[in-house]
Order: C-alpha cells, then sequence, then structure tokens
C-alpha cells in the first residue's frame, strides 16, 4: 500500500490544502474511516461497511467492541429491525426482532434468514410493542433498545434477559432516556459508553452497554 505521503504528493496537493480539503482527502483514501467503509455508507446512504456488508447503525466503537465478543450460540432480542438484524442474524443463533414501522418491516422482511423472528407490532396504548419481550422469561444474552419507547422497553426487558445477559442501548447519551438509564443502574447494571460517529451519520454519538458481574462479554 502506498504511504500517505506519496498519495498526496501529486500536482493536486496543493490546490486541496488551499480549499482545506487535504485532510478530508486524506482520511478518504487511507484511515479508519475508510477502512470502516464510512465515506460508502454516507454516499449510499446506508448502513454498511467498506465491503457493501450491513452493520448495525451503532457507534463504530461500540461495533469493533461487540463483534469481537460475539459467540455463534448466544440470542438476541431487538427492538427496532434493520441492517443490525442481519448482522446479529450472520454472528449468533437467534435473533427476535421487533418493528413498528409497516413499510420498513416489509423491506426488511425480504431480506431476513430463517434465524430471524421479525414482529410487525404497531404502537398502541395498551403498550403491545413494548410489552412483546414481556412473552420470553430468561432467554436472551443480549437485548437492544434501537426503537420507539426505549424507557418502557427498557422496564420490561431484565425477566427476559439470562442473568449473564448484557443490554445495547443506541443513542444512550439521549436526557430523554434518563429515567431508563436510572432503572437499570438501580438493578445492578453498570454502563460503558463508546462514543464516535456512526455509519452514515456526520455528528458524534453514543452507544451504551449495560452489564452485570460475571456477564456475557466478560466486561
Amino acid at each position: 500500500m502506498k504511504s500517505i505521503r506519496k498519495i498526496l504528493s501529486g500536482p493536486g496537493t496543493y490546490i486541496l490544502k488551499h480549499l482545506d480539503l487535504l485532510s478530508l482527502y486524506s482520511l478518504k483514501v487511507s484511515g479508519i474511516l475508510k477502512e470502516d467503509g464510512w465515506f460508502r455508507s454516507f454516499s449510499e446512504e446506508s448502513s454498511i461497511d467498506a465491503d457493501e456488508n450491513p452493520l448495525p447503525w451503532y457507534t463504530y466503537p461500540a461495533i469493533h467492541f461487540i463483534k469481537n465478543r460475539l459467540m455463534k450460540d448466544m440470542t438476541v432480542f431487538e427492538y427496532g429491525c434493520g441492517f443490525s438484524t442481519l448482522w446479529w442474524a450472520d454472528r449468533v443463533q437467534r435473533v427476535v426482532s421487533v418493528e413498528h414501522d409497516e413499510k420498513w418491516y416489509h423491506q426488511i422482511k425480504k431480506l431476513i434468514p430463517e434465524n430471524v423472528e421479525l414482529n410487525l407490532i404497531k404502537l398502541d396504548p395498551i403498550g403491545s410493542y413494548q410489552n412483546k419481550i414481556s412473552d420470553y422469561h430468561k432467554m436472551f444474552d443480549i437485548i437492544i433498545l434501537d426503537g420507539r419507547e426505549r424507557v418502557k422497553c427498557s422496564y420490561n426487558s431484565i425477566d427476559a434477559l439470562k442473568e449473564n445477559g448484557i443490554i445495547v442501548w443506541d443513542n444512550s447519551d439521549r436526557e430523554e432516556y434518563i429515567d431508563g438509564y436510572q432503572f437499570l443502574h438501580n438493578k445492578g447494571f453498570k454502563k460503558i459508553e463508546f462514543v464516535g460517529i456512526s455509519p452514515m451519520y456526520t455528528l458524534k454519538s453514543e452507544t451504551g452497554i449495560f452489564y452485570r458481574e460475571n456477564n456475557v462479554f466478560n466486561i
């Protein structure tokens, strides 16, 4: 691979410097954003990596941390389906996903493999969406809160989580979810924050992992 200095030594370097675009160009031709496929995800407006494989719409630091700790026999429950559903399905034994948006549900349903159970549950006054996880008891190694009603979903998630299970909460820096964070804290969970940018997105965000002692990620 050419060094970045050789790549940036051509006649266009002066112009890029003059337009204050040299740093951006250097990131595009070499470095972590290129490796993670951020530029591709941004241009295609899709949560994908450099090879067009699906990625969760979490921060990149969280994705790297999680993927190195997954085991093929794990089970996952996910609030909010998407390319994350496909990413999880390729790495664990079973994924149960809940989606409220009918149009998006039908788009993802065309893509899911056999180890995914995808549920369309529209938002209603009796809480059918957030209560779906109550159908399960101590079943899931990982629960993802990345859909609607995240605080109420967090309240219902504890009984469905294995004793050593963890919760992945995307956008865990939003103050609107503070009651959910406090609830998990009161239940003995600690939190690790993974701050950075996400696929397609230019602003800094946070994906949080909530865990107790003796957890599946050995944190």
